[in-house]
């Protein structure tokens, strides 16, 4: 039996425009992959407004096959091909939000959304204010984010902090399939816009997911492994990489790390880093973008603005460097892996 889930099951969130949540399958084991795919086709079967387009979305499925068969089950006017042109993708999307839609825009990477940004900033993001709230913008642009696949230049990139510096979007970056089908869910049936950045190097991870029980309410992130000695807290693709350190800390230093991923970058659950905060007293910051101004800046400076007496040390960052994206060859160097972090872990459990 289908089973219809009403808005009021993501606590918090406005009452949307978009379309009503509904579940078509059991729990299975996907791919996040596979996860965003059932997310983007429950979405598209529980509401005809729905609309998915982009380049290559619809004939190839995606580069990634994020996009595979629902051009064949909902038809090319919901699932359709557009112009190699980011611009007049969103530019579109736009214009669709105004007459009642709800599209889906893809751009095919996170390198590419460049074209495309002064839509996003200028128009995008300024709707509902420019509104007085009159005129909702449910528009979700999905964009494969983020590095770790060896790809060529402009395919991976960490363009967040450019989102999360523009006032009235919403930017989200799951780290496991059942994120991934939940967060694009919540994001399809907010009245706001929504980045979703997809981490391609998590692309193939699997897990059970449960299309039928709620995650997480939007805006919420979660803690994926308890800790006492130091916190911590990163998003999307580098949640793994956290939670690898955590356990070779373990078991070779002794050394107990919580993990706090952030699921949601804006808004952010700033409530559940400080509680971690406050239980360990020493925190890290990972995120994969270069370390000037990227979003480990900003936390770090809040969590020092707010919990400066519950800190033991300062606040760390491990991160990618200040130089643009490197050749695929010399992405593991750039990339913040484990030893960067762990580095980090050692430097502030070392101060006094």
């Amino acid at each position: 039996m289908t089973q219809i889930i009403e808005r009021s099951a993501f606590p918090g969130e406005d009452q949307p425009s978009g379309p009503m949540l509904t579940e078509v399958q059991a729990a299975s084991t996907l791919t996040m992959v596979q996860a965003i795919n059932r997310a983007l086709h429950d979405a598209m079967a529980s509401d005809d407004r729905v609309l998915v387009f982009g380049e290559d979305v619809a004939t190839l499925g995606g580069v990634f096959r994020v996009t595979e068969g629902l051009a064949e089950t909902f038809g090319v006017e919901r699932c359709f091909d557009t112009p190699l042109a980011e611009s007049g993708i969103i530019g579109i999307a736009i214009g669709m939000a105004l007459r009642g839609l709800v599209p889906v825009p893809e751009i095919q990477f996170d390198g590419f959304a460049a074209p495309a940004f002064d839509q996003i900033v200028s128009h995008l993001a300024k709707y509902r204010m420019r509104t007085h709230g009159d005129v909702d913008m449910p528009v979700t642009i999905r964009i494969p984010s983020f590095g770790g696949i060896g790809a060529v230049e402009h395919h991976s990139e960490s363009t967040e902090s450019y989102w999360l510096h523009t006032a009235g979007l919403k930017v989200v970056a799951p780290s496991t399939p059942s994120d991934a089908y939940w967060l694009l869910r919540q994001a399809i049936a907010s009245r706001d816009p929504v980045v979703y950045l997809e981490p391609k190097r998590r692309y193939w991870a699997r897990e059970a997911v449960d299309t039928h029980v709620p995650g997480l309410p939007f805006g919420r992130a979660a803690v994926r492994r308890i800790g006492a000695d130091a916190t911590v807290v990163t998003y999307g693709s580098l949640v793994a990489t956290a939670l690898s350190a955590a356990e070779l800390a373990a078991q070779q230093h002794d050394w107990s790390i919580e993990v706090v991923d952030l699921r949601s970058l804006n808004p952010l659950d700033f409530d559940t880093v400080a509680d971690s905060v406050r239980k360990t007293g020493r925190v890290v910051v990972m995120h994969e973008g270069p370390r000037t101004l990227g979003f480990g800046a900003e936390l770090a400076a809040r969590i020092q603005e707010e919990l400066f007496y519950d800190l033991e040390a300062p606040v760390l960052r491990a991160t990618g460097f200040d130089t643009p994206y490197p050749p695929a060859r010399l992405e593991k160097v750039w990339l913040p892996g484990v030893d960067r972090l762990l580095d980090c872990v050692e430097r502030t459990l070392r101060q006094p």
